[in-house]
């Protein structure tokens, strides 16, 4: 086995490097594209960048939607940076929060020529990141040595793929709620978060299991919070399981459907200004849901389940289940009373996420 990263290793380097507000190169055959992170760029890294070429900024076609420029490449839109703008002009470009205080952005000048695929991917990448969809890019046929530099193709494919899973660590856990039981814990392959599997007595492989992909809400689940239905969904399901005395509940790590819990609490701070959820994700760049429902399937496969009685009202987890060869044999619903604080985000649910409420 070779002691050189794999490209999975690579792009996860990329994803710290951004993290941290250093630049990556995608290169493809020789053409690179030295990207910044709006969200994360410092002024002295951008000047170092400005020093090699025109600088591009690349926003995904949600957000440039909210700011009324022009999308010429399909999902995103390129503009050329003015030349005095600095680290703070990036930021703005990509975070929502002074957009009603300071509406009145640009002009902003669009480009239109040349391949934006390179582009597409470092925003890819930056999602992958949990950093706003925003980058700064040059494009060059040589670059400084020292950087992380991924091969712009195999990234792509590689922030496409969902990452194989391996067991950690398993151990017996008595729970309040569902009893006896054993908590689960895989890794991924590409240094990404973890997951967690919650078994529930000692379910039959042979059937169908009552199992629950329920995702990660710090807020809901730790917190209490009334603004989502979260939290209730998490201890109603493992109730169920207790009470039936089986059951899977998978616990997946996807903040605030995917972007996470930073980004979260940007679309909950747009959401005080009176944007619903839907409306909220778009205006930082984001698609409705960021999810990606394939881990658990794969949970699912490696803990020797191919048969589900689905807890969710999600059609959505329905039809990835079902995609990823995982028989769902019956749809169980798992309807929470609404409050006054989370009545208009079950609503959203319903009419703009299709859930069935």
């Amino acid at each position: 086995m070779s002691l050189l990263p794999s490209i999975s290793d690579l792009v996860a380097r990329a994803r710290s490097d951004l993290r941290v507000g250093l630049p990556v190169v995608l290169d493809r055959d020789g053409t690179g594209l030295i990207v910044l992170a709006c969200e994360t760029a410092s002024d002295a890294r951008l000047e170092a960048l400005r020093a090699l070429g025109p600088v591009t900024a690349a926003i995904t076609g949600w957000r440039a939607e909210t700011l009324k420029i022009r999308i010429y490449d399909g999902d995103i839109a390129r503009i050329t940076m003015p030349a005095d703008a600095g680290a703070r002009w990036l930021a703005e470009l990509a975070d929502p929060a002074c957009d009603l205080s300071a509406p009145m952005r640009g002009p902003f000048r669009e480009d239109r020529d040349g391949d934006a695929s390179l582009h597409r991917i470092a925003l890819d990448l930056t999602k992958s990141a949990q950093l706003l969809p925003a980058i700064a890019g040059v494009e060059v046929s040589a670059w400084p040595e020292g950087l992380t530099i991924l091969p712009a193709d195999l990234a792509a494919q590689d922030l496409a793929m969902s990452a194989p899973l391996s067991p950690v660590a398993a151990a017996r856990l008595p729970m309040a709620l569902a009893g006896a039981g054993r908590l689960h814990i895989f890794r991924p392959d590409n240094a990404g978060i973890e997951h967690y599997a919650i078994e529930v007595g000692r379910p039959d492989r042979s059937r169908p299991v009552l199992a629950r992909l329920h995702s990660a809400c710090f807020t809901g689940d730790v917190l209490g919070s009334l603004k989502c239905d979260c939290g209730p969904q998490l201890h109603a399901a493992l109730a169920e399981m207790g009470r039936i005395g089986e059951g899977v509940l998978l616990y997946l790590n996807q903040e605030g459907r995917g972007i996470g819990l930073a980004n979260k609490m940007r679309a909950y701070a747009l959401q005080d200004q009176g944007f619903d959820t839907v409306e909220a994700n778009h205006r930082l760049g984001f698609e409705d849901d960021e999810r990606d429902f394939r881990i658990g399937a794969d949970l699912l496969r490696r803990m020797g389940f191919d048969a589900v009685r689905l807890m969710t009202n999600n059609p959505r987890k329905v039809e990835m289940m079902d995609a990823e060869g995982i028989d769902v044999a019956e749809r169980v619903p798992l309807i929470i009373d609404p409050n006054r604080h989370n009545a208009d985000y079950l609503q959203v649910k319903r009419t703009k996420s299709g859930h069935l409420l």
